[in-house]
Protein backbone atom coordinates (compact mmCIF):
# COMPACT_ATOMS: atom_id res chain seq x y z
CA UNK A 1 0.00 0.00 0.00
CA UNK A 2 3.32 2.27 0.83
CA UNK A 3 5.48 1.39 -1.71
CA UNK A 4 4.44 4.03 -4.42
CA UNK A 5 4.58 6.79 -1.84
CA UNK A 6 8.05 5.59 -0.70
CA UNK A 7 8.92 6.28 -4.09
CA UNK A 8 7.68 9.19 -4.48
CA UNK A 9 9.72 10.38 -1.18
CA UNK A 10 13.03 9.11 -2.22
CA UNK A 11 12.32 10.66 -6.11
CA UNK A 12 12.34 13.94 -3.62
CA UNK A 13 15.15 13.40 -1.29
CA UNK A 14 13.36 12.13 1.60
CA UNK A 15 14.57 8.57 3.02
CA UNK A 16 13.39 5.93 5.61
CA UNK A 17 14.41 7.83 8.89
CA UNK A 18 13.07 11.42 8.24
CA UNK A 19 10.23 9.14 7.20
CA UNK A 20 10.26 7.02 10.48
CA UNK A 21 11.02 10.28 12.43
CA UNK A 22 7.92 11.77 10.65
CA UNK A 23 5.73 8.88 11.23
CA UNK A 24 6.05 9.56 15.12
CA UNK A 25 4.54 12.35 15.40
CA UNK A 26 1.38 10.73 13.19
CA UNK A 27 1.07 7.41 15.15
CA UNK A 28 0.59 9.91 18.33
CA UNK A 29 -1.91 11.65 17.20
CA UNK A 30 -3.56 8.48 16.13
CA UNK A 31 -3.11 7.18 19.51
CA UNK A 32 -4.99 10.47 21.40
CA UNK A 33 -7.72 10.05 19.00
CA UNK A 34 -8.09 6.31 19.73
CA UNK A 35 -7.70 6.86 23.35
CA UNK A 36 -10.28 9.56 23.27
CA UNK A 37 -12.38 7.76 21.58
CA UNK A 38 -12.63 5.33 24.44
CA UNK A 39 -12.73 7.58 27.08
CA UNK A 40 -9.18 6.64 28.23
CA UNK A 41 -6.66 9.24 29.99
CA UNK A 42 -4.02 10.44 27.22
CA UNK A 43 -1.11 10.07 29.99
CA UNK A 44 2.42 9.67 28.32
CA UNK A 45 2.58 5.70 29.43
CA UNK A 46 -0.90 5.08 27.60
CA UNK A 47 -0.15 6.88 24.38
CA UNK A 48 3.96 5.02 24.80
CA UNK A 49 2.17 1.36 24.95
CA UNK A 50 -0.73 1.79 22.75
CA UNK A 51 1.35 3.82 19.54
CA UNK A 52 4.50 2.24 20.54
CA UNK A 53 6.47 5.17 20.44
CA UNK A 54 9.55 5.71 23.42
CA UNK A 55 8.07 7.79 26.56
CA UNK A 56 10.89 10.14 26.25
CA UNK A 57 9.68 11.03 22.53
CA UNK A 58 6.40 11.33 23.73
CA UNK A 59 6.96 14.32 25.72
CA UNK A 60 9.31 16.17 23.00
CA UNK A 61 6.55 15.50 20.71
CA UNK A 62 4.16 16.42 22.87
CA UNK A 63 5.90 19.68 24.04
CA UNK A 64 6.97 20.65 20.36
CA UNK A 65 3.17 19.99 19.29
CA UNK A 66 2.27 22.72 22.30
CA UNK A 67 5.23 25.47 20.85
CA UNK A 68 7.23 24.75 23.60
CA UNK A 69 9.84 22.14 23.41
CA UNK A 70 13.74 22.52 22.39
CA UNK A 71 12.96 23.42 18.85
CA UNK A 72 16.58 24.67 18.13
CA UNK A 73 17.47 20.89 19.11
CA UNK A 74 15.30 18.92 18.01
CA UNK A 75 16.29 20.31 14.85
CA UNK A 76 20.04 19.31 15.01
CA UNK A 77 18.64 16.12 16.27
CA UNK A 78 16.11 15.31 13.12
CA UNK A 79 17.81 12.58 10.59
CA UNK A 80 18.51 13.93 7.57
CA UNK A 81 18.98 12.43 3.77
CA UNK A 82 22.57 11.71 3.39
CA UNK A 83 22.41 13.20 -0.28
CA UNK A 84 21.04 16.46 1.36
CA UNK A 85 23.56 16.89 3.87
CA UNK A 86 25.99 16.99 1.03
CA UNK A 87 24.36 19.32 -1.28
CA UNK A 88 24.01 21.70 1.87
CA UNK A 89 27.80 21.16 2.89
CA UNK A 90 28.63 21.76 -0.29
CA UNK A 91 26.42 25.08 -0.57
CA UNK A 92 27.37 26.57 2.91
CA UNK A 93 31.70 25.04 3.22
CA UNK A 94 33.69 28.06 2.26
CA UNK A 95 36.31 25.41 0.88
CA UNK A 96 33.48 24.26 -1.62
CA UNK A 97 32.22 28.12 -2.32
CA UNK A 98 33.75 30.72 -5.01
CA UNK A 99 34.70 33.94 -4.27
CA UNK A 100 31.03 35.04 -4.68
CA UNK A 101 29.56 32.47 -2.18
CA UNK A 102 28.58 30.12 -5.25
CA UNK A 103 29.09 26.19 -5.79
CA UNK A 104 32.37 25.27 -6.95
CA UNK A 105 32.38 22.71 -9.88
CA UNK A 106 34.45 19.83 -8.07
CA UNK A 107 36.61 17.83 -9.67
CA UNK A 108 35.65 14.31 -9.35
CA UNK A 109 38.77 12.82 -7.59
CA UNK A 110 41.75 14.00 -5.27
CA UNK A 111 41.79 15.99 -2.27
CA UNK A 112 39.43 18.78 -1.00
CA UNK A 113 37.94 20.33 -2.73
CA UNK A 114 36.40 17.59 -4.35
CA UNK A 115 33.34 15.66 -4.82
CA UNK A 116 35.41 12.73 -3.24
CA UNK A 117 36.65 14.71 -0.25
CA UNK A 118 33.16 16.71 -0.38
CA UNK A 119 31.19 12.92 0.53
CA UNK A 120 34.05 11.94 2.92
CA UNK A 121 33.36 15.25 5.03
CA UNK A 122 29.96 14.01 5.10
CA UNK A 123 30.13 10.41 5.69
CA UNK A 124 32.54 7.47 5.09
CA UNK A 125 29.33 5.07 5.12
CA UNK A 126 29.23 5.49 0.76
CA UNK A 127 31.31 6.15 -1.68
CA UNK A 128 31.39 9.20 -3.55
CA UNK A 129 30.26 6.90 -6.88
CA UNK A 130 27.02 6.10 -5.20
CA UNK A 131 26.27 9.69 -4.03
CA UNK A 132 27.18 10.51 -6.80
CA UNK A 133 24.68 8.66 -9.24
CA UNK A 134 22.18 9.02 -6.67
CA UNK A 135 22.36 13.11 -7.38
CA UNK A 136 22.42 12.60 -10.62
CA UNK A 137 19.21 10.43 -10.34
CA UNK A 138 17.51 13.51 -8.64
CA UNK A 139 18.75 15.79 -11.38
CA UNK A 140 20.46 17.90 -8.82
CA UNK A 141 23.95 17.53 -10.25
CA UNK A 142 25.90 16.42 -13.20
CA UNK A 143 29.23 15.07 -13.89
CA UNK A 144 31.24 16.07 -17.04
CA UNK A 145 34.60 15.58 -18.19
CA UNK A 146 35.63 14.40 -14.18
CA UNK A 147 34.00 17.40 -13.16
CA UNK A 148 30.93 17.26 -10.90
CA UNK A 149 28.81 20.51 -11.11
CA UNK A 150 25.57 21.58 -8.43
CA UNK A 151 22.80 22.11 -11.28
CA UNK A 152 20.25 23.53 -8.40
CA UNK A 153 20.61 25.13 -5.12
CA UNK A 154 19.84 22.26 -2.70
CA UNK A 155 16.60 20.17 -2.76
CA UNK A 156 14.21 22.99 -4.37
CA UNK A 157 10.79 21.79 -5.58
CA UNK A 158 9.49 22.73 -9.05
CA UNK A 159 7.01 25.20 -9.35
CA UNK A 160 3.42 24.23 -8.14
CA UNK A 161 5.10 21.23 -6.65
CA UNK A 162 3.42 22.44 -3.26
CA UNK A 163 0.31 22.79 -4.45
CA UNK A 164 0.44 19.48 -6.22
CA UNK A 165 1.33 17.63 -2.49
CA UNK A 166 -1.40 19.51 -0.98
CA UNK A 167 -4.47 17.74 -3.09
CA UNK A 168 -1.90 14.48 -2.86
CA UNK A 169 -2.47 14.67 0.69
CA UNK A 170 -6.02 15.16 0.81
CA UNK A 171 -6.88 13.02 -1.29
CA UNK A 172 -4.81 9.94 -0.12
CA UNK A 173 -6.32 11.06 3.39
CA UNK A 174 -10.24 11.15 2.81
CA UNK A 175 -9.45 8.17 -0.04
CA UNK A 176 -7.87 6.00 3.19
CA UNK A 177 -9.86 7.31 5.68
CA UNK A 178 -13.41 6.14 3.89
CA UNK A 179 -11.70 2.73 2.76
CA UNK A 180 -10.00 2.31 6.56
CA UNK A 181 -13.89 2.87 8.24
CA UNK A 182 -15.37 0.34 5.54
CA UNK A 183 -13.19 -2.18 6.57
CA UNK A 184 -14.03 -1.93 10.81
CA UNK A 185 -17.38 -1.86 9.58
CA UNK A 186 -17.84 1.85 10.73
CA UNK A 187 -19.52 2.69 7.98
CA UNK A 188 -20.60 2.36 4.76
CA UNK A 189 -18.75 5.10 2.72
CA UNK A 190 -18.78 4.59 -1.38
CA UNK A 191 -15.34 3.27 -1.69
CA UNK A 192 -15.50 0.71 -5.20
CA UNK A 193 -13.70 0.27 -8.78
CA UNK A 194 -13.37 -1.74 -11.46
CA UNK A 195 -10.79 -4.07 -12.11
CA UNK A 196 -9.52 -5.90 -15.55
CA UNK A 197 -6.52 -7.58 -16.71
CA UNK A 198 -4.52 -9.54 -19.64
CA UNK A 199 -5.10 -6.18 -21.81
CA UNK A 200 -2.98 -4.58 -24.66
CA UNK A 201 -1.20 -0.40 -24.15
CA UNK A 202 -4.34 0.39 -26.62
CA UNK A 203 -7.03 -0.93 -24.64
CA UNK A 204 -5.88 0.60 -21.31
CA UNK A 205 -5.62 3.95 -23.03
CA UNK A 206 -9.16 3.43 -24.32
CA UNK A 207 -10.56 2.82 -21.05
CA UNK A 208 -8.65 6.06 -19.52
CA UNK A 209 -10.11 8.38 -22.39
CA UNK A 210 -13.56 6.59 -21.28
CA UNK A 211 -13.05 6.95 -17.50
CA UNK A 212 -12.15 11.17 -17.86
CA UNK A 213 -15.37 11.24 -19.80
CA UNK A 214 -17.35 9.61 -16.96
CA UNK A 215 -15.51 11.06 -14.25
CA UNK A 216 -16.36 15.05 -16.31
CA UNK A 217 -20.40 13.79 -15.98
CA UNK A 218 -20.22 12.68 -12.34
CA UNK A 219 -18.01 15.89 -11.37
CA UNK A 220 -20.77 17.97 -12.91
CA UNK A 221 -24.15 16.46 -11.01
CA UNK A 222 -22.29 16.08 -7.72
CA UNK A 223 -20.76 20.08 -8.32
CA UNK A 224 -24.49 21.38 -8.78
CA UNK A 225 -25.28 19.30 -5.64
CA UNK A 226 -22.55 20.24 -3.50
CA UNK A 227 -23.40 24.24 -4.53
CA UNK A 228 -26.85 23.98 -3.57
CA UNK A 229 -26.17 21.85 -0.37
CA UNK A 230 -23.68 24.39 0.55
CA UNK A 231 -26.60 27.20 0.15
CA UNK A 232 -28.86 25.48 1.63
CA UNK A 233 -27.09 25.00 5.20
CA UNK A 234 -25.64 28.54 4.57
CA UNK A 235 -29.33 29.74 5.17
CA UNK A 236 -30.77 27.10 7.47
CA UNK A 237 -27.94 26.17 9.39
CA UNK A 238 -25.49 27.80 12.26
CA UNK A 239 -22.27 27.93 12.15
CA UNK A 240 -21.87 24.90 15.05
CA UNK A 241 -23.87 22.70 12.60
CA UNK A 242 -21.98 23.49 9.67
CA UNK A 243 -18.61 21.78 10.96
CA UNK A 244 -18.66 18.74 8.24
CA UNK A 245 -17.02 18.29 4.89
CA UNK A 246 -17.37 15.78 2.28
CA UNK A 247 -15.15 14.43 -0.55
CA UNK A 248 -16.29 12.89 -4.00
CA UNK A 249 -13.20 11.50 -6.43
CA UNK A 250 -12.17 9.03 -8.39
CA UNK A 251 -8.91 7.81 -10.09
CA UNK A 252 -7.13 5.34 -12.81
CA UNK A 253 -4.20 3.60 -12.86
CA UNK A 254 -2.57 0.89 -15.13
CA UNK A 255 0.31 -0.79 -15.26
CA UNK A 256 1.81 -3.66 -16.78
CA UNK A 257 2.97 -7.03 -15.01
CA UNK A 258 6.21 -5.92 -13.27
CA UNK A 259 3.61 -2.45 -11.82
CA UNK A 260 5.35 0.09 -14.12
CA UNK A 261 2.41 2.53 -15.07
CA UNK A 262 0.96 1.80 -18.44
Amino acid sequence: MLKPLARLLLRHGVAYPAFAAALKQVFLEAARDELRSTGQKQTDSALSLLSGVHRRDVRTLGLLAAGTGPRAQDAQDEPKNLSSQVVARWLSDPAYLDAEGLPLPLPRYGPAPSFDALVSAVSSDFRARAMLAELERLGIAQNTDSLVQLLAPGFVPRQGFAETMVLLRDNLHDHVAAASLNADGEHNYLEQSVFVDELTADSVEHLHLVSARVWRQAFRAVMREAQARYEHDQIHATANQRVHRARFGTYFYAANNDDDPA
